[in-house]
């Protein structure tokens, strides 16, 4: 999921550099709820650690 929130972040900014139209807002939103699912992940990941077995 991070590779994919990465993946977004880039294709917004390189969208952003040819100009600011519909392709660099979407991308933009994109990568913005990626990034926010993949923190949100995270966190629990931390809260609920792992068990060894």
């Amino acid at each position: 999921m991070l590779r994919w929130t990465v993946t977004f972040i880039i294709l917004a900014i390189i969208a952003g550099i040819f100009g600011f139209g519909g392709i660099a807002a979407g991308a933009a939103s994109i990568a913005k709820v990626l990034f926010f699912i993949f923190i949100v992940l995270f966190v629990i990941s931390l809260i609920t650690g792992r068990t060894k077995v």
